[in-house]
């Protein structure tokens, strides 16, 4: 049985012990949605560029002829390197209860494979070369060598403030992972010296070449670690029973099933419940949110459905929604409606923005994870009565910097004083805020068109309407197909595979200056049909609206 441990299994079972023997025994039951891998992506180019924080570097990386890391020879090499006094060594790889085992077997490589699982073809005949089944491996990101021991500096796509508090809560999901590579380390009689955290600086703005120095913030862990590294010998224990159990373990719901990471095995876990069910009804913000917190608690008391839940007072909104639900019946308020409406003005314009999230910062002026607006989609009417127009905005697939032209073409696309619609306006607000502040020439204009934005959310969030279909949800993509079934030119399965959502869009646009002209130039089709298809989309909310009026 496959019982190794690695610092990323490690890191699962701390946040849930099914996780664990999950992403071993039935991976393929994760739901990974395209953001969260262009995120993994993203923290891989993070990872290469710390690698150059401290100067010079040895990298022990090594890849074998079917791609697949070589970890016997990365232990091989970080000793050698290590020996040889090197200062910085990144991917320093070791492994506890294995080592020594290996070296009195005389075997010509661990018996490991790459995921740190045993390997039945690696040992010989001899009885030590049957190697103890529950080893314990880790990469270190970045090793460096300091005056009576080494420094580990674990590398994080995340971001924090230049000034981080080194003992703040957030920090402790990272302290797991290090107090692991810091026991390990120990364990195979290296003297740990230091446990540091590098994060982005999200206060960094580039500004010429990346400054490394300025980009990173290093982050001493040493107490948060201190706390954690007392569980590691326990908690690997048991994480090794469970690697160990053959047979699957019932679910327990609980907060850790969003904390501290939403899990990718939700959908799984969750799979026998009724539909809907408690984790169906509308969150909400604030205060008085029916938030994660509560569904679970409702959950622990046995009130599931919404057959149960009908008994209990939850919001106004939740409660409308279970009411529609059970009933299958419409929610309308047409004064609510009527007063939104009383809002709109002509000229009257529908805009949606789409936006990549740069990780590092390519462009001067921006900061790490600052979105980047490249594309805009513009349906409008220009007066009561007139013929629905569009325009749209693309930028150039070169890799330079969008956003001057899309704001141009923006001030020269909605005229001052026009009332704008868009969905869920904070991020568009926030967009043309960050384009004011980046263009002060154009400031008065992009300020204008923020101020005269109207969000068309609105009604669905106060409650306004709701019908059954819409799922306990009020977003674009859940309003749409609640109000409009069987119109197949507001589907967006209906799109190009290749965008059909805004995580589609955020990804692809980046890639296509790598394209060939004809993958360029589908891409770029794929694109423009869907960020008009999202316009088009508000327009026809917003006459469903006033038609129920």
């Amino acid at each position: 049985m496959k019982t190794s441990l690695s610092k990323s299994r490690y890191t699962k079972y701390c946040q849930c012990a099914k996780v664990l023997w999950l992403s071993v025994n039935k991976p393929e039951e994760a739901t990974v949605d395209a953001g969260v891998e262009a995120r993994f992506a993203e923290g891989n180019v993070v990872g290469d560029l710390a690698m150059g924080l401290f100067g010079d570097f040895v990298e022990v990386t090594t890849v074998k002829e079917d791609g697949k890391l070589d970890l016997g020879v990365m232990i091989e090499k970080t000793r050698e390197e290590m020996a040889r006094g090197t200062e910085v060594i990144c991917e320093a790889s070791f492994s506890y209860d294995r080592w020594s085992l290996w070296e009195k077997s005389g075997m010509v490589r661990p018996p490991f494979d790459e995921d740190g699982n045993y390997d039945e073809s690696a040992h010989g005949d001899g009885p030590m070369a049957r190697v103890d089944a529950g080893s314990n491996y880790c990469a270190v990101d970045i090793l460096r060598k300091t005056a009576d021991g080494w420094a580990i500096y674990e590398v994080k796509s995340s971001s924090s403030n230049a000034d981080a508090d080194a003992t703040d809560k957030e920090f402790g999901k990272y302290a797991i992972d290090i107090a692991y590579q810091k026991w390990v380390l120990e364990q195979c009689g290296v003297k740990v010296t230091g446990t540091y955290l590098v994060t982005l600086n999200k206060d960094y703005v580039r500004q010429g070449d990346l400054d490394l120095q300025q980009l990173f913030n290093i982050i001493d862990l040493k107490e948060l670690v201190a706390n954690e590294y007392l569980k590691v010998p326990m908690q690997a224990g048991h994480a090794h029973e469970v690697l160990a159990m053959e047979s699957e373990q019932p679910s327990v719901l609980a907060e850790y099933c969003q904390k501290p990471y939403k899990c990718a095995f939700w959908e799984y876990c969750t799979r026998e419940l009724p539909v809907p069910s408690v984790f169906n009804v509308y969150g909400g913000k604030g205060r008085g949110g029916f938030t994660f917190t509560k569904k679970i608690d409702c959950y622990n008391r046995g009130i599931i459905t919404f057959e149960q839940l009908q008994n209990v007072s939850l919001g106004y909104i939740q409660d409308m929604q279970i009411n529609c639900t059970l009933n299958q019946v419409e929610h309308i308020d047409k004064a609510g409606l009527r007063d939104f409406l009383d809002t709109i003005t002509y000229p009257l314009y529908f805009l949606d923005f789409e936006t990549m999230q740069q990780v590092v910062p390519q462009y001067d002026g921006t900061r790490p994870y600052q979105q980047i607006t490249f594309q805009y989609s513009l349906h409008y009417i220009e007066h009561e009565g007139g013929p629905l127009k569009h325009a749209a905005f693309l930028a150039p697939s070169d890799g330079s910097d969008p956003r001057r032209a899309l704001s141009e073409a923006l001030c020269h696309d909605i005229p001052m004083d026009a009332c704008t619609m868009v969905y869920n306006d904070t991020f568009e607000k926030a967009r043309i805020k960050e384009m004011a502040e980046a263009y002060p020439d154009l400031a008065t204009h992009l300020m204008n068109i923020r101020d005269n934005i109207i969000d068309l959310l609105i009604p669905f969030r106060r409650g306004h309407y709701y019908t059954p279909a819409m799922g306990g949800s009020f977003s674009i993509k859940s309003v749409l197909p609640a109000l409009f079934p069987d119109d197949e030119e507001l589907n967006y399965h209906n799109l190009n595979p290749l965008v059909q959502n805004g995580g589609h869009a955020m990804t692809i646009f980046p890639k296509i200056k790598d394209m060939s002209t004809k993958e360029a130039e589908k891409a770029r089709q794929a694109l423009l049909a869907y960020c008009h298809l999202d316009t088009l989309a508000m327009v026809r909310v917003w006459e469903k609206l006033k038609k129920i009026v």
